[in-house]
């Protein structure tokens, strides 16, 4: 139904760690995406060894914030993640207003260092078209874009991957609704419906 599960830590604080555990085998049983969204920032050792705690917890990919920077940083990061076989998703932009403040003023130098790292994949949010379809455009096919900020944060369902993203984050909008499982279908009906519609547009 989806392509993967998102913890943060919010969760990891109130449940602890047994609980993700059991999440992340749960995601590999169904064949989807586990993806540890800690946004880690920090200089690379710690960094590093946050890495380990998160591919022992069974998760196979890690949002990190781009802003700290690569030498002493990312890059000692993106090589023990390597190692230890945890894809690093770089946060290049936020979905909520204050992200203007600061992270979309940098956002062309993020790409680069997305770029030079060669990531698995970045965040860029779905509030933000204009920069999903420029970050899909920088980076080329190969790069996976997630796109948080649909739904709950008023991005349409479809919006972000009709400008090329991979995959949509939509959390807050299924788990916090009375009905998730209804609720996660109609988001997928949704997203469906105006992914056919914008690419027939195209045409």
């Amino acid at each position: 139904m989806f392509d993967g599960v998102k913890v943060g830590l919010p969760l990891l604080l109130k449940k602890g760690t047994e609980l993700l555990r059991d999440i992340a085998k749960l995601a590999r049983r169904a064949d989807v995406l586990g993806v540890a969204d800690f946004k880690l920032a920090d200089i690379g050792d710690v960094m590093s060894s946050s890495i380990e705690a998160i591919a022992e917890l069974g998760y196979s990919i890690a949002i990190v914030h781009a802003f700290v920077g690569v030498r002493g940083g990312l890059e000692a990061l993106v090589d023990k993640a390597s190692k230890l076989g945890v894809n690093v998703a770089l946060l290049i932009s936020m979905s909520h207003e204050g992200s203007k403040e600061f992270y979309d003023k940098h956002f062309s130098e993020f790409l680069k260092i997305a770029r030079e790292l060669n990531v698995w994949g970045v965040v860029v949010p779905a509030t933000r078209p204009r920069l999903v379809s420029e970050a899909r455009a920088a980076l080329g096919s190969s790069t996976k874009i997630l796109s948080p900020g649909v739904g709950a944060q008023g991005a349409k369902y479809g919006t972000a991957i009709c400008h090329g993203a991979n995959y949509e984050i939509v959390g807050r909008s299924v788990v916090r609704a009375p009905d998730p499982l209804r609720v996660a279908r109609e988001v997928i009906s949704e997203v469906e419906k105006e992914v056919r519609s914008c690419r027939t547009s195209s045409v």
